[in-house]
């Protein structure tokens, strides 16, 4: 099967440290890849170099088996795309960017366009200098699935949606992938990713440092967990348990961090009185920062 993305040291240098660097990645056709990392740390860039918008300093990618930059217009038809920046439509409405750019394809869909329209909340009788910020997004977003394209290529998705056509979008992914596309994403919201991804890879100064499935990111998982003793608190056992960290003991009031399962913790503190104790997962947002930080 040939693979939907394939790049083999794909590079992009502006100087200084700054770009792209040797990107070895691939991904399978149907698969849904979230791309990770902050502003600036070369989502963009190795987005707009699939797209054949920029052109490498060295290395390749090609989009199912077509190179990205030699046949960049080939690509282009088989994708969907929406770029972290819309261009300026000015005056022109809604509808008229859709039969605009749909004419580029050979034709749009008119069933289709409305019900994506209608399921973002998007009037595409108003004028595109009239659109909001998250109005533009769906229109973006509009753009980007009206053709059912094998391969969606998606820059920060969600920017500026409010939290109900967030969770439209998490829905029309699902429902692309289940009709065979395949999904590429940037994001730097790791929630986002979570919703919708079965892969994640993380950027940062323009190498990629992580490519790991979501059952992975979920073994990043720990919990901050609070213990209030009725009596003498075991802190000497807690801190010999297997995997836990960061106790710290404050009274009858004891704080630790645990890292997998939770029988080291419970065996140490069994015989004394827990007066009460809460577990909390913090947010993969955290987990996410946490890691990224190392």
């Amino acid at each position: 099967m040939t693979s939907a993305i394939l790049t083999h040291g794909l590079t992009k240098d502006y100087g200084s440290g700054h770009g792209l660097f040797d990107l070895d990645l691939e991904i399978a056709e149907g698969e849904v890849f979230g791309f990770l990392g902050p502003n600036g740390a070369g989502k963009t860039t190795t987005i707009r170099l699939l797209m054949g918008v920029i052109h490498p300093s060295a290395g390749t990618a090609t989009v199912f088996g077509l190179d990205c930059d030699r046949d960049s217009v080939a690509v282009k038809r088989e994708v969907g795309y929406l770029p972290g920046d819309l261009p300026q439509f000015g005056g022109m409405r809604g509808s008229e960017v859709v039969a605009y750019l749909g004419g580029m394809r050979g034709g749009i869909d008119a069933a289709r366009v409305k019900g994506l329209a209608e399921r973002l909340e998007l009037d595409l009788g108003r004028r595109f200098r009239e659109y909001s910020r998250g109005n533009k997004q769906k229109l973006g977003l509009v753009l980007a699935f009206m053709h059912r394209p094998r391969l969606l290529i998606l820059d920060e998705p969600t920017s500026g949606l409010d939290p109900l056509n967030q969770q439209t979008f998490h829905r029309m992914v699902g429902e692309a992938t289940a009709a065979g596309s395949t999904v590429f994403l940037s994001s730097h919201v790791l929630s986002e990713v979570e919703e919708t991804c079965s892969r994640v890879g993380i950027i940062r100064d323009g190498r990629l440092v992580s490519d790991m499935t979501m059952d992975k990111v979920h073994e990043l998982r720990f919990h901050e967990v609070v213990i209030e003793f009725g009596g003498e608190v075991p802190e000497a056992a807690v801190r010999a348990a297997a995997g836990v960290e960061e106790v710290a003991v404050e009274g009858t009031r004891l704080t630790c961090t645990v890292h997998g399962r939770f029988d080291a913790l419970i065996a140490a503190i069994s015989g004394h009185t827990v007066v009460d104790m809460v577990s909390k997962e913090p947010s993969l947002e955290s987990i996410f920062l946490s890691y990224y930080s190392k």
